[in-house]
C-alpha cells in the first residue's frame, strides 16, 4: 500500500502545481494556465465509471492479472502514456500545443482517477476491517511521498536542467516529464508482483459477456453526449457571455462572476444531456435496466433511504464545498509565489517539502484530535482554520519576497489542510454504506472536489479583477457558509443518533 500510495500520488501535481509553473515559465497567460486545473475533474467524475471498474471484466488482463490488478496495471500505463504526451508538446509553440497539452492532461487525470478507484477497492478486499487502518496510513505516507516527487522533485529537476522563468527550456521540462513518467513504473511493478485479492467473483461478473458490452456503450454514448454539448454550445454561451459582459463587466469584477455562472450552466446542461441519453439507452433496452439499475442506480437511493431527503441534500452540500476554500487558492498558489519572485527550488523546499511534511503531521493530529473530541468538533477545527489561514496570504502579497513569512503561511495553510483532511476522511467513511463501500466513496471524494476545482478554474481571472489580496480575502469568505453547513450536519446527525462524537463519549 505505500508503493501503491506513491504511484497515486505521483500524477497529481503534474496536472496542477508543476504543470501551472511550467506553463507560466512558457509564458502562457495566468488566466489560461489556471484552466488546466480543469484536466483534474477526472478526480472529481470518477464514481461515473467507478461502477464499470468495479463490474467490467478486461479482456485478457482480468483473466491474467485478476479483477483488481488488471484494471490497475490498465490504469497505469494510461498514466505512463499520458504524462510521456504532455512531454511530447512545448506549451509555448500556439494555441495547438497548448489544445495538445491539455488533451493530455484531461487522459492523465482520467487515468490517475481510475488508478484510485482499483486501490481503494483493492486495499478493502485485500484485509480485514481490522488492518484497514494501518493499510490507510501506509497508503497516504506513500502517496505524500509521491506528491514530493512530482511537486518538489519536478521543479528541482526543471531547475537542474536549467530553465527558469526568465530562461525557458522546453527541453528540460521534457526530460522532467520522461523521467516522471519512468518513476509510474513502481507502480507497475508493484501490481505485477502482489496478490490478487480473494473476493466473489460470480457475484461480480454474473452478467453475459454482451450485457457488460452493451453496460460500457451506454456509458461511451452518455460521455460522447456530454463532450458533444458541452463543446457545441460553446460558440452560443460566448456570445451569450460577450452580450452581458459588456454591460454588467464594472459592476461584476470584469465579467468574471458572469463567466463563472455561465459556464456553470453549459456544465450543467451537458450534464442534463448526457443523463437523458443513458436514460434513454436503457429505457428502448439497449442495456439491461436491472443491471443498469444496480451499477448506477442503486448506489444513490442507498443513501437518500438512509439518510433521508433534507439530510442527504445537507450532507451533499458539506462535501462539496467543505475544502473550498484551501482548494481554490491551491490553483494559484504557485503562480502567485513565482510572481512574487520566488525560484523554483524555494517554492519546491517550502511547498513541497516543508509543506508535505507539515500536512502529514497535520493529518496524524486531526487523526488523533477527531478520536478524543470527535470527529464533527474537529471537522469544525478544520473548517475554520482552512478559512482563516488563507489570510496569512494577504500578509505576504503585501510583503512580497518574504521567505520567512512564506514559510509560515505555508505552515500554517498544510496544517490546517492536513488537519481538515483527516477528519473529513472519518466523516467520508462514517457515511458509506457497507453494501456500497467502493461506488459511495468514489461519489464522496468525487463531489468534495467538483465545485471547488471548477470555481479554481477562474482564480487567475479573479486575481486579474481583484488582485492577489483581494482574491486570498474572497478565499476565506467562501469558507464561512461551510462552518453553518457543519453546524446543522452535527444537529442532524446528533437527533438520528450518530453524531460523530469522540469515543469516550
Amino acid at each position: 500500500m505505500l508503493l501503491l500510495g506513491f504511484s497515486a500520488g505521483l500524477p497529481l501535481l503534474l496536472i496542477f502545481s508543476s504543470l501551472s509553473l511550467w506553463l507560466r515559465e512558457a509564458g502562457v497567460e495566468r488566466s489560461a494556465v489556471t484552466f488546466f486545473s480543469w484536466a483534474a475533474l477526472g478526480y472529481s467524475f470518477k464514481f461515473v465509471w467507478a461502477p464499470l471498474v468495479d463490474r467490467l471484466p478486461l479482456p485478457w488482463l482480468t483473466r491474467r492479472y485478476g479483477r483488481r490488478r488488471g484494471w490497475l496495471l490498465l490504469s497505469q500505463l494510461a498514466i505512463i502514456t499520458a504524462i510521456a504526451l504532455m512531454a511530447a508538446v512545448d506549451p509555448a509553440t500556439g494555441p495547438d500545443a497548448l489544445t495538445r497539452m491539455a488533451l493530455a492532461a484531461v487522459m492523465l487525470g482520467f487515468s490517475a482517477a481510475t488508478q484510485d478507484i482499483c486501490i481503494d477497492a483493492y486495499r478493502i478486499e485485500s484485509a480485514p476491517p481490522r488492518l484497514q487502518a494501518i493499510l490507510s496510513s501506509a497508503y497516504i505516507a506513500g502517496y505524500r511521498v509521491g506528491m514530493v516527487a512530482s511537486g518538489a522533485g519536478a521543479l528541482f529537476l526543471a531547475a537542474l536542467f536549467l530553465s527558469s522563468a526568465d530562461d525557458y527550456a522546453y527541453s528540460a521540462w521534457k526530460l522532467t516529464y520522461l523521467i516522471m513518467s519512468a518513476t509510474m513504473l513502481v507502480g507497475v511493478v508493484t501490481t505485477l508482483v502482489i496478490d490478487e485479492p480473494q473476493a466473489d467473483r460470480a457475484q461480480a461478473y454474473r452478467h453475459a459477456p454482451a450485457d457488460y458490452a452493451r453496460l460500457l456503450l451506454v456509458f461511451a454514448l452518455a460521455a460522447a453526449a456530454f463532450a458533444g454539448s458541452f463543446f457545441v454550445s460553446g460558440g452560443s454561451f460566448a456570445l451569450l457571455r460577450d452580450a452581458l459582459g459588456g454591460s454588467l463587466a464594472n459592476g461584476w469584477g470584469g465579467g468574471v462572476l458572469v463567466s463563472f455562472l455561465l459556464e456553470s450552466l453549459r456544465f450543467l446542461l451537458a450534464i442534463g444531456v448526457a443523463v437523458a441519453v443513458g436514460w434513454s439507452l436503457v429505457r428502448v433496452g439497449l442495456v439491461d435496466r436491472p443491471m443498469a439499475r444496480e451499477t448506477w442506480v442503486a448506489p444513490v437511493l442507498d443513501f437518500f433511504r438512509r439518510y433521508g431527503l433534507a439530510t442527504a441534500l445537507l450532507l451533499l452540500a458539506l462535501i462539496g464545498l467543505y475544502r473550498i476554500s484551501d482548494i481554490v487558492l491551491g490553483v494559484i498558489s504557485n503562480v502567485f509565489y513565482q510572481d512574487l519572485g520566488f525560484t523554483k527550488p524555494e517554492i519546491a523546499k517550502a511547498v513541497k517539502t516543508f509543506g508535505v511534511l507539515v500536512s502529514i503531521a497535520g493529518g496524524f493530529l486531526g487523526g488523533v484530535l477527531a478520536t478524543r473530541f470527535g470527529v464533527m468538533r474537529i471537522l469544525m477545527l478544520g473548517a475554520v482554520l482552512s478559512a482563516a489561514t488563507n489570510l496569512l496570504f494577504v500578509a505576504l502579497a503585501y510583503a512580497g519576497h518574504d521567505l520567512s513569512l512564506m514559510y509560515l503561511a505555508v505552515a500554517a495553510d498544510n496544517l490546517a489542510a492536513g488537519l481538515a483532511s483527516a477528519a473529513f476522511v472519518a466523516f467520508l467513511s462514517s457515511l458509506t454504506s457497507v453494501s456500497f463501500t467502493a461506488v459511495q466513496y468514489a461519489i464522496f471524494s468525487s463531489l468534495m472536489t467538483l465545485f471547488p476545482k471548477v470555481l479554481g478554474g477562474y482564480s487567475g481571472s479573479i486575481v486579474d479583477g481583484i488582485g492577489y489580496p483581494g482574491f486570498f480575502i474572497f478565499t476565506t469568505l467562501i469558507g464561512v457558509p461551510v462552518l453553518w453547513l457543519v453546524w446543522l450536519a452535527g444537529r442532524r446527525l446528533a437527533i438520528r443518533g450518530e453524531g460523530l462524537t469522540a469515543a469516550s463519549d
